[in-house]
């Protein structure tokens, strides 16, 4: 989907509407408990942190100071919340939930748990997983990333998800149209048919639970590997992927006893470009030609599988 910044900034806007409203952030009081959703965060890290302090809880949470103050001292007053010295620092004191605020907060908890229960069984189990998928992706984008992942075999269902990622990657990136997905298509229905795990191989990295990247290795003749269709989403570029999925095709075709790797590319794809460098292939052909609805550079690579 092609949008301008000012239509994501207003689609953002529009879910960040519908979701306060799911649950309840607008209402006065969070889940009828008399407390706002501010004053139960607060509660939460009290419950689940030992030794914190004023100054910890603003610069976590961004709260003011002097609103932050105003809180805790309403807590007080309830008997949920008790001061003691720091140990380390005489001048702050260390903020703990007393047990009448204990037992406030897990009922705060449980009413929270129930709400999210409710919520959730108005969905089927498979939207369930889609919801909580998506919930984690967009805390993954929004909060630090993580540069860890796994590289994998495929499963049924990834040749499908290449198939449309790659596809729906190159009409945006580059404006490609759907021959390139007959393409893709071709190249994974012959590598379920014709798969033979001697000679052919294939990758998939997988982050935080989601599919990032995908490369093929296939016989092209007995002394010959072809890499095929390098791909690493969007969302995981930058973390040494796909030099790590092309390492992996050359460690295989050795093993596998080619001598030679070849791969077609094109030369728009700068980004892969650079990856192949990086590896040692070498231009050997290129000719224009028009494919996938453009004007392109058609490129083959190639390099030798001497044992490092």
């Amino acid at each position: 989907m092609h949008t301008s910044l000012e239509e994501r900034i207003d689609i953002v806007r529009r879910f960040n509407r519908a979701y306060t409203h799911q649950i309840g952030v607008l209402n006065e009081h969070l889940l009828d408990s008399g407390f706002s959703l501010t004053e139960a965060r607060i509660l939460y890290e009290l419950a689940h942190r030992t030794g914190i302090t004023s100054s910890d809880l603003c610069r976590e949470l961004g709260l003011n100071a002097g609103y932050l103050s105003r809180v805790i001292a309403g807590f007080e007053k309830k008997g949920l919340v008790a001061r003691t010295r720091s140990h380390t620092d005489a001048r702050a004191a260390r903020l703990e939930l007393t047990g009448q605020g204990r037992d406030t907060f897990g009922q705060l908890n449980e009413a929270s748990k129930r709400a999210v229960r409710t919520m959730l069984d108005r969905l089927p189990p498979q939207l369930q997983h889609d919801l909580v998928e998506a919930m984690g992706q967009i805390q993954g984008l929004l909060g630090a990333p993580s540069s860890s992942y796994i590289l994998r075999n495929p499963q049924p269902g990834d040749m499908g998800w290449i198939v449309h990622r790659q596809t729906v990657m190159y009409a945006q990136e580059y404006g490609w149209n759907n021959e390139y997905e007959a393409l893709a298509a071709e190249i994974t229905a012959n590598f379920i048919r014709d798969f033979d795990a001697a000679s052919e191989r294939c990758w998939i990295a997988e982050k935080d639970g989601k599919v990032v990247g995908s490369v093929f290795v296939v016989r092209q003749d007995a002394t010959t590997a072809k890499l095929r269709m390098l791909y690493v989403d969007p969302s995981a570029r930058g973390r040494g992927i796909g030099g790590r999925l092309v390492d992996e095709c050359l460690r295989f075709a050795r093993q596998a006893g080619y001598k030679t790797m070849v791969l077609w590319t094109n030369s728009v794809l700068t980004g892969a470009r650079r990856i192949y460098d990086k590896a040692g292939f070498q231009l050997i052909e290129e000719a224009p030609q028009r494919n996938f609805g453009k004007d392109l550079i058609s490129q083959v690579f190639a390099r030798e599988l001497a044992m490092p």
